[in-house]
């Protein structure tokens, strides 16, 4: 019942010096409690934030919006991220694409536009971590990263970027919800548009150098710039974008981290337990069941705030954990 009931229920009947320490040892260490109470305090781990790129369209964020209703037999949306100038390109496609299907539309909507990238980071959907789509990107040099299980923080700017699509849709969509894909163009004009928070500026003008008419317009003649000045001003504004993002993201890890408790450091071979609020357990209903299974060896460490969990071979979910779905595994001073 939790340590202060537990000690009231025993100054019932027994009395000794240390009786509220050694409940709480006890009721720490409890196996049943571990494996079936759901923790009460702030997220584990503070927020861990990626680097930040040198250049527009050299990192990416990528993920997919499905299940929408069907327009012009469109089903979902294919959200690319630009990590450096949140510049967006957002594809309608009739169905969710396998990776070979991936590889020509990634061509043609990105490395057609922008050149190849470094590196993506992505989920663990089956087209992102396909041996077709891996031997792709290795192929031409792209650096693949994947969220932790569980933890879609981790690709937070495709995440971010998702809602922010399906807001603009939601706003100007018709009642029938078909015409979509037909907002699609002019929902990236806008989001590209608009200045970022994060940045200072809008993401058309980091990448290009100037913002896009919001209107239809005609301008006078003018001298047209050097090329050796476009270069400059727009390594200049890259300078103070990147300067931007890393105020932002530490400004961002500040107001997190008020809200989440340091993460314990786990060494290779310790257990813990593993959250199961992502895992389909084979019991009748899932809200009696035990909120954490294991425990499970730590494998290696991945970062300051995932590891690799050695899981049995029934589970067949990737093996790296945040550190927000596991449990130390405590030993009880009196066994």
């Amino acid at each position: 019942m939790g340590i202060t009931k537990t000690v009231s229920s025993i100054r019932k009947l027994l009395w000794w010096p240390t009786v509220r320490r050694d409940v709480k040892d006890y009721i720490t260490v409890c196996e049943v409690c571990t494996r079936h109470k759901s923790p009460k305090t702030a997220p584990i781990g503070l927020l861990q934030p990626l680097p930040i790129p040198e250049r527009p369209w050299s990192h990416l964020a990528m993920d997919f919006i499905v299940e929408l209703p069907e327009s012009r037999g469109n089903t979902v949306i294919l959200t690319v991220i630009d990590r450096f100038s949140k510049m967006g390109h957002y594809v309608p496609l009739r169905k969710l694409p396998s990776a070979a299907e991936l590889v020509p539309i990634f061509v043609s909507n990105v490395v057609r536009l922008h050149g190849i990238p470094l590196g993506i980071v992505s989920d663990r959907g089956t087209q992102f971590v396909s041996r077709f789509w891996k031997g792709f990107c290795k192929s031409v040099g792209i650096d693949l990263s994947f969220s932790s299980a569980y933890h879609p923080q981790t690709n937070g700017a495709a995440e971010r970027a998702n809602q922010n699509i399906e807001n603009y849709l939601r706003c100007f969509i018709s009642e029938r919800q078909d015409n979509w894909s037909d907002l699609i163009p002019w929902a990236e004009y806008a989001l590209n548009s608009a200045v970022s928070e994060a940045t200072g500026h809008s993401p058309f003008f980091t990448v290009y150098g100037f913002d896009p008419p919001v209107l239809p317009a005609t301008f006078p003649d003018t001298a047209i710039p050097a090329l050796d000045e476009h270069l400059v001003s727009l390594k200049e504004t890259w300078g103070r974008v990147k300067r931007a993002l890393e105020d932002s993201s530490v400004t961002q890890k500040i107001k997190a981290d008020r809200h989440r408790r340091p993460a314990p450091v786990y060494q290779v071979g310790d257990r813990v337990w593993l959250s199961s609020r992502n895992i389909k357990l084979l019991v009748p209903s899932m809200k009696l069941a035990p909120r954490y299974i294991g425990p499970y060896k730590i494998l290696r460490r991945i970062n300051p705030v995932s590891y690799a969990l050695a899981l049995p071979s029934h589970i067949k979910i990737h093996n790296v954990f945040h550190v927000s779905l596991l449990k130390p595994l405590l030993c009880n001073r009196y066994t």
